[in-house]
């Protein structure tokens, strides 16, 4: 049996006029965990779907175990061996966790289907998984995290030698995805291969032995990972260097307004004496470690944390607002890091998420809502911030991680915000929607907007910020603009709270 499990020769795939694959071309050893990223439209998911039988290539040739094979139809993958999880779910909702464990392939005893036999089967994996649920329950009670689980224990009942994962963790939480890696690494020590799709750079490089970038459909670089650096997978999937992400300034300094965010000797939290202001037209940075205070000063401004001395104020001339709701009211909008947690209601369709914001900060609520007006509402987002959904009504669980958070920016523009708080907007999306987000943020600042980015990626506050406050410690460690941008200078001040000696006066 030869180290190569499977091996992808030159795939051809068209839909019409569109090129999915272009010459795709992949090697996966046997018993490792090998990931594959690209940007959206980079071929990872037709790829993926050949290899489990879904789609068949137009030419190009898979060898599977030393032996050239034709995966037809998803039964044939699975007859060889090969299991897919996908990031869409193909449960049935009404039915319980057990019946979708064994979906047409129940066991059977005397010619009935063995409800004890179920049970015995998957005990096991359901513990291995941690998955504590009835298994008489139907799946749609369960959370979505939970169903992914279930998803994922399907596949590994039917034992595959080949396991694709695709964004498996797409609706996972920070503790069930640290448990799905350590299964995943369990797995592999047991001798099954493992196909890991993602856009999570830094989980790929947590997890991952080996890499595949893709681009335009084909293959650009394999490599090991202790061989590669996350800025030399981003530049292989973009084809250019990494700051070829930020888009230029829209405006320049002689344009900007006389509207300012002013705080000044604040006190709150952890803060202590924090002086600064941020006047329209201009990308704030805000960094620090964790417990650093930038959680907090973000909580200040938006009403979640109160003042204990010193003094906000506000382009309206008001002080810091007594709760969110105030803040939406008076134009200041907060998007959290944590979309799924704080930014989205998931099992809600994209209307009422993209019109919970604008109907919540209402002064006065109106007997009934149109239904007509919020679902134009949710057009006017969809359209103008290139939401990829097939309809206004789908749940935003349905969405990729890159549209959930602009449905999540999208709720706030609808308020028409004057100050714009950016809490690490881009965390666990793919370059490409980062890329989107990147040129909307410049937008809100060239309309005249403050802006208020705070990012835990050294490369995005050099990037995009035309000045960067660095806390440290709850104080104001310093402020770093102009040519003293740079990632260098700003991990220097982030760890030790003191400015590169070049840079002192």
């Amino acid at each position: 049996m030869t180290s190569t499990i499977v091996s992808v020769n030159a795939l051809i795939k068209r839909y019409g006029g569109v090129v999915a694959l272009d010459g795709m071309s992949l090697e996966v050893e046997r018993g490792t965990i090998h990931a594959v990223v690209g940007e959206n439209g980079a071929g990872k998911s037709t790829l993926m779907k050949i290899l489990a039988g879904v789609v068949r290539q137009d030419s190009g040739t898979i060898v599977f175990n030393g032996q050239p094979i034709s995966l037809d139809v998803p039964s044939a993958a699975r007859d060889h061996g090969i299991g897919i999880v996908y990031q869409e779910l193909s449960l049935f909702p009404q039915r319980s966790v057990l019946a979708n464990l064994f979906v047409n392939r129940e066991p059977r005893r005397y010619g009935l289907i063995s409800r004890r036999l179920m049970v015995e089967r998957s005990r096991r994996i359901l513990e291995q998984m941690g998955l504590h649920v009835d298994v008489d329950a139907a799946v749609g009670s369960l959370r979505i995290g939970e169903r992914q689980l279930v998803e994922l224990c399907r596949v590994l009942l039917e034992d595959p030698q080949l396991l694709i994962l695709d964004e498996p963790n797409s609706a996972l939480n920070e503790r069930e995805t640290q448990r799905l890696f350590s299964i995943l690494k369990d797995l592999r020590s047991r001798g099954i291969t493992i196909l890991y799709v993602s856009h999570r750079l830094e989980e790929v490089f947590t997890i991952a032995d080996r890499v595949t970038v893709t681009r335009a459909g084909r293959e650009v670089l394999t490599k090991a990972i202790d061989e590669l650096t996350i800025q030399e997978v981003i530049e292989g999937m973009i084809g250019g260097r990494q700051e070829a992400l930020f888009p230029p300034p829209m405006s320049d300094e002689s344009t900007r307004g006389d509207n300012r965010l002013l705080v000044n000797d604040l006190n709150a939290g952890e803060l202590r004496g924090i002086s600064f202001e941020a006047r329209e037209g201009e990308i704030v940075g805000i960094a620090g470690l964790e417990g650093s205070g930038v959680s907090t000063l973000l909580g200040v401004l938006f009403g979640m944390e109160r003042v204990k001395t010193g003094e906000v104020v506000f382009p309206d001339g008001g002080s810091a607002p007594a709760s969110p709701m105030h803040a939406a009211r008076r134009g200041v909008c907060l998007v959290p890091s944590d979309r799924r947690g704080n930014g989205l209601m998931l099992e809600k369709s994209l209307i009422d998420n993209l019109a919970q914001v604008v109907v919540g900060a209402l002064h006065s609520r109106q007997p009934w809502l149109d239904r007509r007006e919020l679902r134009a509402l949710a057009d006017r987002q969809i359209t103008n911030l290139h939401i990829k959904t097939r309809s206004p009504y789908d749940l935003a669980n349905q969405l990729s991680g890159g549209n959930q958070q602009k449905v999540v920016i999208g709720k706030w523009l609808e308020t028409a915000p004057n100050v714009v708080l950016l809490d690490d907007p881009t965390r666990g999306i793919d370059v490409g929607a980062k890329r989107e987000i990147y040129l909307l943020i410049r937008k809100l600042s060239a309309e005249g907007r403050i802006v208020l980015f705070s990012s835990t990626e050294l490369p995005e506050l050099a990037g995009l910020c035309d000045r960067i406050l660095v806390l440290y410690r709850g104080r104001l460690a310093g402020i770093l603009e102009g040519s003293a941008i740079s990632e260098r200078n700003l991990l220097h001040l982030i760890n030790t709270g003191e400015m590169v000696p070049a840079l002192l006066p």
